[in-house]
């Protein structure tokens, strides 16, 4: 039965695809074609025509970073998400991507109102007291309004796109077939699993487009502190939220970054710097959650001291031996021991190839090196960990999408209290959790439980390997033991051969016809065309034909 709606997605998909590669063309990136083979018979100057940006001078990431943000939502969440992966794309490319601007025409009040029926089964008149038309703020997944309640309690009301869902998920499917095809044609693509980071970034977007998966998690922010008289969340109104839109407290606070605000309500800029770092570190080690954003716009400063963290959308998890391996990083950097960083490394199980060990510690002694000379109330830890990142990334190893994010924000938070307190040293705030955390590692409860454990591994091993190597040796003796060899790099030179096989038959074709045409010219026999015989005519005409195109897509192809 023909499918009415996967075929108009697929038409989108199709449009779509052109759109996109029609933009990354117009800013300068002609290679993108050549890179994933795809086809343009009527040469990609016509198949993507598109007005040329005036990119000249502009260095790759900038081109790309814009090209990003025309390209909408989809892609501006990509760039952010891939600003926290110095793994994958270049230092440049990532700090170009960390300025993505998230700022889009705010939706008519008319299709607000129309989402908030939907959501809400209400009309805005119906469900506050009062609703402005106009948005506090507009962003790629949603928008915020002023509102106030039935009670007079003033609120913000988060309300996601109308059309958002649609647009997404067919950019995802598309960024899915690219990732593919880069897996497939470049030679460092299968290595990245590009597909991988699609599928993280497809549930990265989708989380953070359900509104009320984040009320919940403003919700066990506020269980994590509970008893800290020195954070504030925001409550939310749990009858007034669904997974489209989010109604919350409205916060009147004074933005972290307004020092001039913040001394002149009387406020401690040095005691704010304090809280803020001993906070984030409780969310980290604590509770393994933490605010993966915590940008100046995120933060605001009540009375009393008193920080709020606005915008839950992007949060980052860290399960226990992440965090465990994270101490063990900055410990091993404090001691100055590059040997205790591979060993951390090594306990993670991130060094696959032993080869690489001599090298890598070279390296990291080397990193480890360029920051001994530094006091440690002068060290910023978040650069240390970015530099780290850069040093093991040459070695294709692959961290914690989280752990990268506590990096990113890490570095936000230390670079926040410096503008706060000129004096502020991070190191002085996270020895104690370091500190606190090896002697939970080193209490006899956890040596007693990791031996536990690994005897566990060890008993379940002895238990199993003579069966394994039974079923080994019966698969050997059967014959039906298959070993599966994977190319990689080959498909390019298939491509090429099966164009040089193409354009060989064509000139076989357009020989035959001439010689074949020849003969029954010189026989003078069959019906006549313009005083010539038909077939003959005919023989030369699509020969003609062939070879002329044979002769465009040489040209075009740029190969002679």
């Amino acid at each position: 039965m023909f499918n009415v709606m996967r075929f108009n997605r697929n038409v989108r998909s199709l449009r779509r695809t052109r759109a996109i590669i029609g933009v990354f063309v117009s800013y300068g990136f002609d290679q993108l074609l050549e890179s994933f083979n795809i086809p343009a018979p009527f040469g990609k100057r016509r198949l993507f025509r598109r007005e040329q940006r005036v990119v000249v001078g502009l260095d790759p990431a900038r081109r790309m970073r814009m090209a990003f943000e025309e390209l909408g939502p989809t892609f501006i969440k990509l760039g952010q998400l891939l600003s926290t992966r110095p793994d994958l794309i270049p230092r440049s490319f990532a700090e170009e991507f960390a300025t993505l601007q998230d700022r889009v025409p705010a939706v008519t009040f008319a299709e607000i109102r129309k989402q908030l029926q939907q959501e809400l089964g209400g009309a805005p008149e119906t469900l506050f007291a009062r609703f402005e038309p106009e948005p506090l703020a507009a962003a790629s997944i949603a928008q915020v309004h002023l509102a106030r309640l039935q009670n007079g309690e003033e609120v913000a009301v988060k309300i996601r796109r109308p059309d958002i869902m649609g647009i997404v998920d067919t950019d995802i499917d598309i960024l899915g077939a690219m990732a593919g095809w880069a897996e497939r044609h470049l030679p460092a693509g299968a290595s990245y699993d590009l597909s991988g980071v699609v599928r993280e970034f497809a549930r990265t977007i989708r989380r953070e487009m359900d509104l009320a998966r984040e009320g919940r998690t403003i919700e066990r922010f506020r269980s994590n502190a509970a008893g800290d008289a020195s954070l504030y969340f925001p409550r939310v109104y749990p009858e007034l939220t669904s997974s489209g839109v989010l109604t919350q407290e409205y916060i009147r606070g004074i933005k972290v970054s307004d020092l001039e605000a913040l001394r002149h309500a009387g406020l401690d800029c040095r005691l704010i710097a304090a809280r803020g770092a001993d906070a984030f570190l409780r969310q980290v080690v604590d509770h393994g959650l933490f605010h993966g954003d915590p940008h100046p716009g995120n933060i605001v400063i009540l009375s009393g001291n008193v920080i709020c963290l606005l915008d839950y959308g992007m949060v980052g998890h860290l399960e226990g031996k992440t965090r465990q391996f994270l101490f063990q990083l900055l410990l091993a950097v404090l001691n100055k021991a590059p040997d205790d960083l591979i060993e951390a490394l090594d306990d993670a199980g991130l060094l696959a190839d032993a080869a690489t060990k001599p090298a890598l510690r070279r390296d990291l002694a080397e990193f480890i090196d360029s920051y001994v000379d530094i006091p440690l109330r002068e060290l910023q830890v978040g650069r240390l960990l970015s530099d780290f990142v850069d040093v093991i990334t040459l070695y294709r190893i692959r961290l914690d999408p989280d752990l990268l994010l506590l990096v990113k924000a890490l570095v936000g938070v230390e670079g926040m209290g410096r503008r706060l307190d000129p004096d502020f040293d991070m190191m002085t705030h996270i020895r104690p959790f370091i500190e606190a955390a090896m002697r939970e590692k080193m209490a006899p409860g956890e040596v007693v439980k990791d031996l536990r454990s690994y005897l566990q591994s060890l008993f379940h091993l002895s238990r199993n390997l003579p069966r394994d190597l039974k079923e080994i040796v019966t698969r050997i003796n059967r014959g039906t033991v298959k070993i599966d060899l994977e190319h990689r790099g080959l498909d390019r030179l298939i491509t090429e051969l099966d164009k040089s096989s193409n354009r060989l038959s064509s000139s076989l074709i357009i020989a035959a016809l001439l010689v074949g045409s020849a003969i029954i010219l010189n026989s003078d026999k069959g019906p006549k065309l313009f005083g010539f015989p038909f077939l003959a005519f005919m023989g030369y005409v699509v020969a003609g034909f062939i070879g002329l195109w044979l002769v465009i897509a040489i040209f075009r192809s740029g190969r002679l």
